[in-house]
């Protein structure tokens, strides 16, 4: 299943309720870019994470389980983190270099100052359509599938 689009990671579940997970795994360097890093919180200041998960899998407390994070969302959401605000920034600085003249003000003054607004709306948009996006089950890591426990 690891292969049908799916970044997945291991970890331990710490609690649950009827349709939710909280999973204990450790952070990797892919949590930056991910999706579902809204679901996530440190532990201890540390590289241990708690991630809260659709528990599709019916996982129960200390149940060692995988967790899937879609790939296709991820990939939007970087575009809509990282691309988005760059192309704001370069967007509304040629329209003030365009502009500026126009109204009578310095073009580079004009540029400078409509990049920076550009910028700063495309955070804004950010902002608001990852809250909406964090909140479909598409963008949340879900558990699917529990593992073998280990003997003692």
């Amino acid at each position: 299943m690891a292969g049908a689009g799916l970044t997945t990671e291991e970890g331990v579940v710490l609690r649950k309720d009827t349709n939710t997970a909280w999973i204990k795994t450790t952070k990797t360097g892919a949590c930056k870019d991910c999706t579902a890093r809204g679901s996530c919180h440190t532990l201890g200041g540390g590289k241990e994470m708690e991630v809260e998960a659709i528990n599709l899998a019916g996982a129960r407390i200390g149940d060692r389980v995988i967790i899937g994070f879609e790939t296709g969302s991820l990939l939007k959401a970087s575009f809509l983190l990282y691309i988005l605000p760059v192309l704001g920034l370069v967007g509304g600085a040629l329209l003030g270099n365009e502009v500026g003249p126009a109204i009578g003000l310095n073009p580079e003054a004009a540029s400078a100052v409509s990049g920076f607004l550009f910028l700063f709306l495309a955070f804004l948009f950010v902002r608001q359509k990852g809250s909406r996006l964090a909140q479909k089950d598409q963008y949340r890591p879900k558990v699917i599938r529990i593992l073998p426990r280990k003997s003692e």
